[in-house]
């Protein structure tokens, strides 16, 4: 309501039109591909490489051979600049819905049960009535035969004397020192009148035996000094697994390898072992043989118990630290079982598992779960021994659980409760794995590319890199600008499917690249060109030649398909400059990490390639390996035959819609599109400033807007934007003159 105005006065308002979202970057990549561990067709962001390495691991070992997925090597030259990236974890549909679990029990330690069984011993006020017989005790075949004097017998290897003499506990005393000395497996001690007998060792169950009965043409003048039931006995009560209740149960978030902790040559695969390497034609890949190697997988471990307090201490560690060497992934605190609490499991690390869904033909997660996942690594499958109400309103324990500290977790890990089990590998060890130039049709990493480009729904998991794409449609949920497929090859059958999927959904979303592996290692000039001439799009952009490089990781050389290096790129390239410069060139165009090209191009093959719209990677001396083109995949000569040119119009969109989302639902009025304007004019001069744009114009007014598009609820906005174009061609005339002729000014 306005202000009602009367006397003479100075009168203020504030009127703020200051308002700037978010800026649209960095927003990162997407890489989709197989890894060594980590959870399915789950995007998920990670912001380092070693952050990457927690999740989905880094070094197939086999033997004294190493090996890493494509994906690891795309992340590795992506991430070193730094975050973030999502990551998709593709694999064949059979290794989908396995995960490995591990049992947490509450109470004691596990594994610390002791079978225990008691015999009472009989006599009165610590005297020996006598009496015309005598029992004996057999334990495991060794008789134990009360005697007055244990110089009446012989003793022998079945047999041991035990004095009884003046008392009760005299007796006793020597029947539990006799026992410890002739027996192995079970241990003797003595409460009161009664003889406890337990196993030595933990888990022992069943097998020892006692047996009473009388001891024949023996007259000793004794009460007998202890009763049992005349047929024999085994102690009972041992167990290798829990003496208590199971706590809860961990499942780790990646399907399909064991997740066991592993020791020695010990691996992980079909039979927790991964396949050695072979070799044909000099090209590496997976296949049946020798077994070896070791998966760097998870093990947990219970601390800081606190039984006045109901909370205990979670950490997931590497499967192949050690105690003297822990490498801690994740910790949580103060965990509790009380429902009722903050810190209850469920709540602080989350319960839910996705399943893959499709409607009308997108893929989407499905949770499934009371509480989403807020660790990376694992989720609670179940609670089964909650402490509803552990501390009472004054926050001291409840009589319920006052003297019993068998509903907390037990301290270990390690062999005392931290392996997970479990798991299943399915067809991803079925097939060979092919790597770097041993890739083809079939196979790629020993993903079965058939399988993995079916349309979605039409397998257990929808086809891997079918669904992985489709998946990625949705840029309500998933954001980012720039998307890699290292491994899958345009050239061939199948590979050639996801890759139209995957060019189709940048073109839907609108604000994606895609950087793609056009051809095989091998691959002539001519059907590089060939195969680049099939495409048409400026949302791609194709490289050659394949590049080798150096794993500092591993100390080997590999060749890997251009996408893997184009990463590190394409990322240095919006850190240095801008996503609008080009990512080539000297300044920006050098691939660091590349030890030599596959070929080494001529001036006209570059030619050849760039007029099918294939980027070259040339070798220039003193140079090194450097990206020379960047031309995206359009036949049609345009602006947007650039990469810089549609990357900037990518940019430009994801900014427009960034800060337009929040005057959805606002009164259409001009105050509304002056906010727009005050909004969007600053930021494309920005981008002008930076050599993005030559001029641009932001028009949002009544010419746009008239009463039929108000009345229709829309707002329309026109940016008309002139971009900078680069120097890819300088030419350069030398003019040769005269001895005396004048130089113009």
């Amino acid at each position: 309501m306005a202000e009602k105005i009367v006397s003479p006065g100075v009168f203020t308002n504030e009127i703020d039109q200051s308002f700037l979202p978010a800026t649209a970057g960095p927003i990162g990549a997407a890489i989709v591909g197989p890894t060594l561990k980590g959870p399915i067709l789950t995007p998920t962001v990670v912001s380092s490489y070693s952050e990457y390495v927690q999740i989905f691991g880094e070094i197939i070992e086999s033997g004294s051979d190493s090996y890493q997925y494509l994906t690891s090597h795309t992340a590795k030259e992506y991430l070193r600049q730094g975050g973030p990236a999502t990551i998709v974890r593709v694999a064949d549909p059979d290794v989908v819905g396995t995960r490995a679990t591990a049992t947490v029990f509450s109470g004691g330690e596990v594994g610390a049960t002791f079978a225990t069984s008691s015999i009472r011993l009989l006599g009165g006020e610590d005297k020996i009535v006598p009496t015309g017989s005598q029992h004996e005790l057999t334990i495991n075949g060794v008789d134990f035969v009360p005697v007055v004097s244990a110089s009446l017998f012989d003793n022998s290897s079945t047999e041991r004397y035990v004095t009884i003499g003046t008392t009760k506990a005299t007796f006793g005393a020597n029947l539990v020192s006799a026992i410890n000395a002739a027996t192995v497996g079970v241990a003797a001690s003595l409460s009161n009148d009664t003889l406890i007998l337990s196993a030595s060792s933990a888990g022992t169950s069943g097998n020892i035996t006692v047996t009473t009965g009388s001891v024949a043409g023996v007259d000793v003048d004794a009460d007998p000094v202890f009763t049992a039931s005349a047929a024999g006995f085994s102690l009972q009560g041992g167990s290798n697994t829990s003496n208590t209740a199971q706590s809860f149960v961990i499942e780790v978030l990646g399907d399909g390898p064991r997740f066991n902790n592993v020791t020695g040559s010990q691996g992980f695969g079909t039979d927790n072992l991964l396949p050695a390497l072979t070799s044909s034609a000099g090209n590496d890949h997976f296949s049946s043989g020798s077994y070896g190697g070791r998966s760097d997988n998870f093990r947990y471990e219970i601390s800081q118990r606190n039984l006045k307090k109901g909370t205990f201490t979670l950490a997931i560690r590497a499967g192949n630290d050690t105690q003297k060497k822990k490498t801690v992934i994740e910790t949580f605190e103060n965990l509790t079982l009380d429902p009722n609490e903050p810190n209850y499991i469920l709540k602080r690390i989350g319960d839910q598992t996705n399943t893959i869904a499709v409607e009308d033909g997108q893929a989407y997660l499905q949770p499934v779960g009371e509480y989403p996942n807020l660790s990376k690594n694992i989720r609670i499958k179940s609670v089964d021994n909650k402490t509803p109400n552990y501390l009472d309103e004054n926050g001291n324990v409840s009589q319920d659980y006052a003297d019993s500290g068998s509903f907390i977790p037990s301290l270990g890990s390690g062999s005392v409760g931290g392996a997970f089990s479990g798991g299943d590998y399915g067809k991803e060890f079925a097939h060979p794995f092919k790597f770097y130039d041993d890739i083809d049709a079939d196979n790629s990493q020993g993903i079965d590319m058939s399988e993995s480009a079916a349309a979605v729904g039409t397998s257990t998991v929808g086809g891997g890199y079918a669904t992985a794409v489709n998946m990625l449609k949705n840029k309500d949920e998933f954001d980012f600008n720039l998307l890699f497929l290292p491994g899958v090859i345009d050239q061939l059958t199948d590979h050639s499917t996801i890759i139209g999927n995957a060019i189709q959904m940048c073109e839907d979303r609108g604000d994606v690249f895609l950087v793609l592996d056009n051809t095989s290692k091998t691959s002539t000039v001519a059907s590089v060109k060939t195969n680049a001439e099939a495409r048409n799009s400026s949302f791609a952009a194709a490289y050659y030649p394949w590049v080798q490089i150096q794993d500092a990781t591993l100390g080997t050389f590999r060749y890997v398909p251009p996408s893997v290096v184009m990463a590190g790129v394409y990322h240095f390239n919006d850190t240095v400059g801008q996503p609008w410069f080009a990512p080539a060139g000297l300044n920006r165009g050098g691939i660091d990490s590349a030890v030599q090209a596959y070929r080494k191009l001529t001036q006209g093959q570059r030619d050849d390639l760039y007029e099918s719209n294939v980027n070259p990677i040339a070798t220039f001396p003193g140079q090194g390996v450097t990206v020379f083109g960047q031309k995206t995949l359009q036949k049609k000569a345009s602006a947007l035959d650039r990469v810089n040119v549609r990357r900037l119009l990518i940019n430009l969109k994801k900014f427009v819609a960034q800060s337009s989302r929040t005057l959805v639902f606002e009164q259409n009025t001009t105050d509304l599109r002056n906010q727009f304007l005050n909004v969007v004019n600053p930021y494309m001069e920005q981008v002008q400033a930076n050599q993005g744009l030559n001029a641009f114009r932001v028009v949002m007014d009544d010419t746009n807007n008239t009463p039929e598009t108000i009345d229709r609820n829309q707002l329309i906005g026109q940016i008309f934007v002139q971009p900078s174009r680069t120097a890819e061609f300088i030419v350069l005339d030398f003019v040769v003159q005269p001895t005396g002729a004048a130089f113009p000014e």
